[in-house]
């Protein structure tokens, strides 16, 4: 599981917690100014999450502050939300049966890959009984976030470090995959910038940027108080959606926070990658990583038909179905500048759809089976 920062009533764990976040950062941040100068995709989260990841492999102390994660996931829901000017609502809106074929892709891709996870490992695996079984392929193999995966996986009798495990190979295969594929394409393919920068001031603006961090942080608690799915990210990104929409333009994010949101968000996925992680069932990593790759081509297939049938550039499709994270697909379509709105619509749609209907549909399926 992530070495998130938990704080302590001792002084001296604290001060040892405080350092082991910081070397942990400065790490991070070294091996994305390293990313910066090879002109790697999406550097400040691609170098820290890489470069964490091998330290926590390697047995070194890495650790990421959960809060310094939750004010990464603020921030790219705020600047996300910024795009999403009345015209592009308009837009989003029209595509509203793309979403939805988008969502009963994922819910029936993601069933799929736990079936097979589960006959190739059930033989292999006598010692986890087969309902058991049967919940820890359906939940690892389902496309949505982690925790809640997790934990909806535990309350069926699952086995949970798979589960996680699975959902962490996934999530990394994927946001390493898909940005270099992208800046192959740029740079074989000639693949352009598609979005254009929303109106209003084009560098951050005092005290617009004020308001904006004191509105999106409100719906970013407010989320969480409700208990919501990934609430600084969802309660941030409503809250400036609803600015944009209404057309009030307070501010952009300027580039260095959104750079260091990247950072963070970086090693909160690199430190999950610890020592333990290695010994994990090797086979299962390795079967979720195959398996990761062959959907990926598969999404690509269906972002093929969509872009036909819609009119919009494949590469944004491609991200908008993904079975990758949210806040990982919309950071790298902001960063690439391929269609931030649309892959963000069917990224927010379909986790909002699995955490409602893939509990009930595993009920289903466990009935009748």
């Amino acid at each position: 599981m992530p070495r998130y920062y938990v704080h302590s009533r001792f002084p001296f764990m604290r001060f040892q917690t405080a350092v082991r976040v910081l070397a942990t950062l400065g790490l991070a941040l070294a091996a994305a100014q390293l990313c910066v100068w090879l002109k790697t995709p999406i550097p400040w989260m691609i170098g820290p999450l890489l470069a964490t990841a091998f330290a926590s492999m390697a047995g070194l102390p890495t650790l990421s502050s959960g809060a310094l994660r939750n004010g990464g996931q603020w921030v790219i829901g705020a600047a996300l939300g910024l795009y999403f000017t009345p015209q592009v609502t308009a837009l989003v809106a029209g595509l509203w049966w793309a979403i939805a074929l988008g969502v009963v892709w994922a819910l029936g891709l993601g069933a799929l890959f736990g079936l097979w996870l589960e006959r190739l490992h059930a033989p292999t695996m006598p010692e986890v009984a087969a309902p058991a079984m049967r919940a820890t392929t359906y939940f690892a193999g389902a496309i949505g976030g982690a925790s809640e995966m997790t934990l909806l996986a535990e309350r069926q009798g699952a086995r949970t470090d798979l589960v996680a495990a699975a959902h962490s190979m996934r999530l990394v295969v994927v946001v390493l995959a898909i940005p270099f594929a992208m800046q192959w394409a740029r740079s074989h393919w000639g693949l352009q910038a598609l979005d254009m920068t929303p109106p209003g001031p084009r560098s951050a603006q005092w005290p617009g940027l004020l308001w904006l961090a004191l509105a999106t942080g409100a719906g970013a608690w407010l989320a969480q108080r409700l208990g919501r799915a990934n609430p600084w990210f969802m309660g941030a990104l409503a809250v400036s959606m609803g600015l944009a929409m209404a057309g009030l333009q307070l501010s952009p994010i300027p580039t260095w926070l959104s750079n260091a949101a990247q950072l963070v968000i970086g090693v909160s996925l690199g430190v999950r990658f610890t020592a333990e992680f290695l010994h994990t069932a090797p086979r299962w990593l390795l079967s979720v990583a195959l398996g990761t790759v062959f959907m990926l081509l598969l999404c690509a297939g269906l972002a093929g038909l969509l872009a036909w049938a819609t009119g919009l550039h494949p590469a944004t499709m491609i991200l908008a179905s993904a079975p990758g994270g949210i806040a990982e697909m919309a950071i790298t379509a902001k960063v690439l500048q391929l269609g931030v709105p649309v892959v963000t619509a069917f990224q927010v749609c379909r986790l909002v759809a699995v955490l409602l209907l893939v509990n009930p549909l595993f009920g289903w399926w466990r009935r009748h089976a």
